[in-house]
């Protein structure tokens, strides 16, 4: 494949991404509003879950590939792009008030995925079989303490309006964008990183974390934008939970991951930054400065990556 062929796979796989994620999230929070769930839920589930499709079917075909080190950098490298700019850029539009319930169980638990994360590769630089397993377990306990945990409230069941038919079609068409788009990206990116003599680390990282992170920095940014917190935040700290305890446990699962030693310090950088504003939001709000300074720490580590 020639270096033009693989930029228009990344091109057209991302906008594939993109579309059908949007899709989802449509189809899907608008099924979630009709059983009456709670913003928080739909946000820490079935738009975080939406949203992080790409970064499944990006790292499940390289994980399937063999391409190991876009498979962990795709999740690493879109969960510090969630956190930094996703994160940064809604803060920036408008301060986002936290909820409590998300600062006092799942900001927590995305901060220890990714601390078990550092460990696993800290001993081995691989995620093994057995740890994948371990993985997919926690991430089956967290999603039933979430979904337990959370209020349902009834009163928002009239709010949505579309017929069924048309929520199952949104549903469906966007989980085959997404799959085809999740094909046509790790092509393409895997072909660049040959063409251009990158490894795959530094695509998985910046390249392909940034392309399936898009729906993420989309739907936080107009989340923020009407005021919907709940909905803003929760995409991020679920997208970041589902990458590491769901992405990397099916990924690891189907072909154990043996990575570079540069890949546990990038995620242990995403272990200090979880923590650092994770007790920043424990005021009440994630202010502006915060988010200037989320998206400064990220540019700052996307030059690191480019001269590493």
């Amino acid at each position: 494949m020639s270096p033009i062929l693989a930029v228009i796979c990344l091109v057209a796989g991302f906008a594939l991404l993109v579309k059908g994620a949007d899709w989802f999230v449509s189809g899907a929070s608008g099924l979630a509003r009709r059983l009456g769930v709670s913003p928080l839920i739909i946000g820490l589930t079935i738009v975080a879950f939406g949203t992080s499709a790409p970064e499944l079917a990006v790292s499940v075909t390289a994980a399937l590939d063999g391409a190991n080190e876009i498979a962990v950098g795709n999740v690493v490298g879109s969960n510090i792009f969630n956190l930094l700019v996703v994160a940064g850029v809604s803060a920036i539009l408008c301060p986002l008030a936290a909820d409590r319930t998300l600062l006092r169980r799942d900001w927590p638990c995305s901060a220890l995925a990714a601390i078990i994360l550092t460990v696993m590769l800290m001993f081995g630089n691989n995620i093994t079989r057995f740890e994948s397993i371990i993985l997919l377990v926690l991430f089956a306990g967290m999603l039933v303490w979430q979904i337990r945990g959370t209020s349902v409230p009834t009163e928002n069941n009239a709010e949505e309006h579309r017929p069924g038919w048309l929520l199952a079609v949104g549903i469906v068409g966007g989980i085959a964008c997404i799959v085809i788009g999740g094909q046509l990206s790790v092509n393409g990116a895997t072909e660049l990183a040959r063409a251009f003599g990158w490894s795959e680390s530094l695509i998985g990282l910046t390249i392909v974390a940034i392309g399936t992170s898009l729906p993420e920095l989309v739907t936080s940014i107009v989340a923020a934008r009407r005021g919907e917190n709940e909905i803003a935040m929760g995409n991020v700290i679920g997208s970041n939970l589902f990458n590491i305890l769901g992405i990397l446990g099916i990924s690891a699962l189907l072909n154990p991951i043996t990575v570079a030693p540069t890949a546990v310090f990038d995620a242990a950088l995403l272990t200090v930054v979880s923590l650092v504003f994770w007790f920043v939001a424990r005021r009440g709000t994630l202010p502006r400065a915060a988010g200037v300074t989320m998206v400064m720490i990220y540019i700052a580590y996307t030059g690191y990556l480019i001269v590493r």
